[in-house]
């Protein structure tokens, strides 16, 4: 069976809004009265927003209130939103990447813990026309590192999660990708991702080219 689609997740793995991301978080340890270290910070790299929460307020030692923690997402979502106006930095190779893919005619679906109205700012420089289908963290049950979001574009594209390469940088994202049984590449950006069986590893997406994603959909290592 050939490679029916190739579905990509967003942050750190096209974008490199991980580090917008980080001057957020950071400063909403500060306005929760804490402080935040690397260790805490690197646990919520990829998670999605009720999780990402409640590490976060584990990790400072605060009391889970819903109240509080509601009030503390809806900060973090002003925030991102506000860094995220303008033009949101590539990852090197990532537009290089998905024009290949465009120019072969592989059908593509942005996969994403991240909410749907700050995916919508960062399609203004990813391109709407680069994905058949985009599924966002608000709009499963469970995000990553469930396998939801991935069922869900593989079954928006009519196919079948198996036939799909999953890009992703990141332990919780290519836990859920494996989890919905797609081969899985993996390009690591904040923090390292260790080897297990199902991932293949590499450095950039910089010469990433169409032969490379059937060998990662063929299996071979």
């Amino acid at each position: 069976m050939s490679m029916a689609a190739v579905l990509w997740d967003m942050d750190g793995t096209l974008l490199d809004s991980e580090k917008l991301w980080d001057i957020a978080v950071r400063e909403l340890a500060v306005e929760l009265g804490g402080r935040m270290t690397d260790v805490l910070r690197h646990a919520l790299i990829g998670a999605d927003g009720p999780s990402a929460l409640r590490i976060l307020f584990e990790g400072l030692g605060l009391e889970q209130d819903p109240g509080a923690m509601t009030a503390a997402g809806q900060w973090l979502e002003v925030r991102v939103a506000e860094l995220m106006t303008g033009p949101v930095p590539w990852r090197p190779g990532a537009a290089e990447a998905l024009a290949v893919l465009r120019a072969a005619g592989v059908p593509a679906a942005l996969v994403t813990n991240t909410t749907r109205s700050l995916t919508e700012l960062c399609l203004e420089t990813l391109g709407r026309e680069t994905f058949d289908v985009s599924v966002c963290g608000d709009e499963v049950d469970r995000g990553k590192p469930a396998p939801d979001p991935y069922l869900r574009a593989a079954a928006l594209l009519g196919v079948d999660p198996g036939d799909c390469v999953a890009v992703e940088d990141s332990p919780t994202g290519s836990t859920a990708a494996l989890a919905a049984g797609c081969r899985v590449l993996v390009v690591p950006c904040e923090i390292e991702v260790p080897h297990r069986p199902g991932l293949h590893l590499r450095a950039s997406l910089e010469g990433l080219t169409l032969e490379d994603l059937t060998v990662v959909h063929a299996g071979a290592s």
